[in-house]
């Protein structure tokens, strides 16, 4: 047990949490959408800290993270519970436990222990992941600060559905993110997340003001996400973030309580890559499809291929030193190896 941060005690025994867009109004006895934040006395409490349900040493490409220090692992953990009710969550079994089978499970690991974890096995950074990070900030902010004084970088793998005090507070150790843009239509997100697009644009905007290394990923769901001007409405908004920012197409298999649809054709996912292209993004990549294409960087000045990926393995990279090998071009992207955080022009 360990009382949370960021909320506000307001008449009688209730809680204001804002932690989240979905910023609960908590009574006494009773917890939030995200299942482990409950008000006890008009005290709120996190109910995961310190209860860790799954750990893993995954290469960054898997977040995925293809400009953060690519060819580096990253030790990745998670909590239950999820501030989202998506019902084709790919990690449903841990992420809904405290809805679906109404408990909190986990092993207790201090802080400490999981940077220490990851410098031995020789992991660059901690990412948060396989659940939402948001629900279990606290966790998560004492194990990124541990991590940056000892000189690991920390990475969300997020739905982006933080308040902008959270963002701002996690800021200083917060150094990448890739963030799901699930769908470009408010209809999207009430009916199959139990959210509002708003907050998830707004995060990002705050990411990239804030020189958080942002990579975003939509997952293609045919019929529900998968229109040319759907697709071209999120490929401009990643745009006017930056034309530097990648976008991850990922195929849909049917998961959860969305069953009953089919996986994504590779056609859709080379039709939605050709859409990022032409929108002006240099980085547009193809996800669930090992060995296409749209996996691999290529430069975006001369059109070389620069890092040849089979899955989230790097077989060749042309890169050196944040440059194509041919042209010279700056390819964006943060290598750790240097300190640098590449930009091209």
């Amino acid at each position: 047990m360990k009382e949370a941060m960021l909320y506000q005690k307001v008449a009688g025994q209730e809680v204001h949490c804002n932690l989240c867009y979905h910023r609960c109004r908590i009574g006494d006895g009773k917890r939030g959408i995200c299942g482990v934040r409950e008000n006890r006395g008009g005290t709120l409490y996190t109910l995961v800290y310190r209860k860790l349900i799954s750990r893993n040493v995954d290469p960054i490409e898997k977040k995925p993270m293809f400009h953060f220090a690519p060819g580096t692992r990253s030790f990745s953990i998670a909590t239950v519970g999820c501030n989202f009710r998506c019902d084709f969550c790919q990690n449903y079994e841990i992420s809904q436990m405290p809805g679906d089978q109404k408990r909190i499970m986990g092993e207790d690991v201090s802080p400490e222990e999981i940077v220490a974890l990851a410098k031995k096995t020789d992991c660059r950074t901690i990412a948060y992941t396989y659940t939402e990070p948001t629900i279990y900030f606290e966790y998560a902010y004492d194990i990124a600060g541990l991590a940056t004084r000892q000189g690991l970088k920390n990475i969300f793998v997020t739905n982006g559905y933080m308040t902008e005090e959270a963002l701002r507070t996690i800021h200083p150790h917060l150094h990448g993110a890739n963030v799901d843009l699930k769908s470009f239509t408010e209809e999207f997100y009430q009916k199959r997340c139990g959210a509002r697009l708003d907050g998830v644009l707004h995060s990002l905007r705050l990411m990239k003001e804030l020189g958080v290394w942002v990579e975003i990923t939509t997952l293609i769901i045919p019929g529900l996400n998968d229109s040319e001007e759907e697709l071209q409405n999120i490929a401009r908004f990643i745009f006017s973030l930056g034309r530097e920012t990648p976008w991850h197409i990922s195929r849909f298999h049917p998961m959860y309580k969305m069953l009953d649809r089919s996986p994504t054709s590779v056609h859709i996912l080379e039709q939605a890559r050709k859409i990022g292209l032409d929108a002006g993004l240099r980085y547009v990549y193809t996800g669930n499809v090992p060995g296409d294409a749209g996996e691999d960087t290529f430069c975006y000045h001369c059109g070389k291929l620069l890092v040849d990926r089979l899955g989230f393995q790097i077989l060749k990279c042309r890169v050196q030193g944040n440059k194509c090998y041919n042209c010279g071009s700056t390819i964006d992207g943060v290598d750790l190896e240097t300190g640098s955080s590449g930009q091209g022009s």
